[in-house]
């Protein structure tokens, strides 16, 4: 096992090189602007209607029920997405990005999540609008199924969406095992063992237990877990943080001084320097973020596409919502836990003296442990570990989901069995490989899905252009899904 993950290690580290390079960077962040710019700023023209029909509806019963016995509710898509998203990606993520490229890694975070809530919400459109049922009557959706088919309606481009749908599904199935498995898992043993000093050998076989457990049951099952999980998690994570940070309101000042020099390297000694520095910064920010938020990986339209909703515009909004929630919200908060409470110097950007340098995965941790003592480390292990928990059950769905695609719903219990074993390699394996793999693959994920969002972009513009124009109550039809269409296809022959 040892050399093998050697050799992994070796593969991963020229890879992951190439795939969050420059161009990379460029290609994931200039996506976001293009729809952005398409959809004329929706994200904050539209802010009033998404966080209505987003967090205003949560109170509500219908969020949270649905008619459709094979699909799931918004609420719980959201949740199952949000499961997956919302992770250790917010907490050892920002630890890390912050460690590899100091406090001004945090703006390009905010910068690549702004433009990733209209990635997200393109991503979900596209989801819904070419969803299809499998022959449980359950729907199947996501960038593999939008890739082939909506690029098989375009001259030329059938086995381009076909090659690229495949090889989403590949890495997604990989991601899942990155991201999605070992990093967390790891992350969850290494503050077990950090703060209740448990073995993570022992930590990574009770975990092998529970995933096994949770495994044996399907996506309703598991989006009625993630729907009670998620909200809890998160609020508690939110309670702890923001009361760390009250205490700490005399250096916030400074914190977000150190953010933004540290962001366009003003402390660089020459101008050569200055863009090694931005680079080195954005690269940890942007790479981060997308661990985080996950907005254009594609992954989170997997889940979506479950939500028994018509409105592919609908659905998209919980997109924006997501990525709002995940970034700006709870990352952001992370970040000025971690920078205000001492662990890190604001004047180096580094890990100050008598903190845990070596494993950022604790360094969160550290922050609670300064500022509540003993009892402030065990707050931070047991949050870390239901982020943690949640987004493997997420990544789970998806990796299910991709496996479909490919091989059938049979497959799948194929792929639970090896997805629980990996737990235990999780658990034990080195921490930035863990952390190394889940970015290669969550570049390579990437790739196929960037290229559908921007050729298939004219009918996100489209359907988004229509469903406002209803909306205000324009005498327009509306514009009929892949599934919708083939429906009213086989009812016009029957009758």
């Amino acid at each position: 096992m040892e050399k093998f993950l050697e050799v992994v290690e070796l593969i991963n580290g020229k890879v992951n090189g190439w795939v969050w390079g420059p161009v990379m960077l460029v290609f994931l962040v200039g996506t976001g602007i293009f729809l952005t710019c398409g959809l004329k700023f929706m994200q904050v023209g539209k802010i009033g209607y998404w966080m209505k029909n987003t967090f205003g509806t949560l109170l509500k019963k219908d969020a949270k029920s649905n008619k459709d016995s094979k699909a799931i509710s918004s609420f719980q898509a959201l949740c199952t997405a949000l499961g997956g998203t919302v992770g250790v990606g917010n907490v050892v993520g920002v630890a890390t990005a912050i460690a590899a490229g100091g406090p001004g890694a945090i703006f390009w975070m905010w910068l690549a999540a702004f433009f990733g809530m209209i990635t997200k919400y393109a991503e979900i459109v596209l989801g819904i609008f070419y969803r299809k049922k499998n022959s449980d009557g359950e729907w199947l959706g996501g960038a593999m199924v939008y890739l082939k088919e909506g690029f098989s309606g375009k001259k030329g481009l059938k086995t381009l969406g076909s090659v690229l749908g495949v090889l989403f599904a590949v890495f997604c199935i990989l991601a899942s095992f990155g991201i999605g498995n070992m990093s967390q898992i790891n992350t969850i043993a290494a503050n077990f063992e950090q703060t209740f000093s448990v073995p993570v050998i022992v930590t990574g076989i009770i975990l092998l237990v529970l995933m096994a457990i949770m495994a044996l049951g399907g996506l309703k099952r598991v989006a009625s877990v993630t729907e009670k999980v998620v909200p809890f998690m998160s609020i508690f994570y939110i309670i702890g943080a923001i009361i760390i940070i009250a205490t700490k309101i005399t250096v916030i000042d400074d914190v977000f001084v150190a953010i933004f020099k540290g962001a366009f390297g003003f402390d660089a000694v020459a101008g050569g320097a200055i863009g090694v520095v931005i680079s080195k910064v954005a690269k940890s920010g942007i790479a981060r973020g997308v661990f985080s938020n996950e907005a254009g990986l594609g992954s989170s339209a997997l889940v979506h596409s479950a939500a028994d909703v018509k409105e592919p515009v609908k659905q998209g909004m919980w997109g924006i919502f997501e990525v709002f929630v995940d970034t700006i919200v709870i990352c952001s908060l992370s970040a000025l836990v971690i920078l205000s409470s001492g662990v890190i110097d604001l004047s180096t950007g580094l890990v100050a003296a008598g903190f845990t340098a070596d494993k950022s995965s604790v360094l969160v941790t550290e922050a609670f442990v300064e500022s509540f003592g003993s009892i402030g480390g065990y707050f931070a292990t047991i949050a870390i570990f239901f982020f943690a928990i949640s987004t493997v059950i997420g990544w789970f769905v998806y990796g299910s989901k991709a496996c479909e695609f490919l091989f059938g719903k049979i497959a799948t219990v194929v792929y639970k069995v090896i997805f629980v074993c990996f737990v235990l390699v999780g658990a034990t394996m080195n921490l930035s490989l863990a952390w190394d793999i889940s970015d290669t693959f969550n570049g390579l994920m990437a790739i196929p899905n960037l290229i559908g969002l921007l050729v298939l972009s004219g009918t996100i513009f489209k359907v988004t252009k229509n469903y406002f124009a209803r909306l205000k109550g324009e005498d327009v039809k509306p514009i009929l899904s892949a599934y919708d269409d083939i429906q009213a296809e086989m009812e016009a022959k029957e009758d």
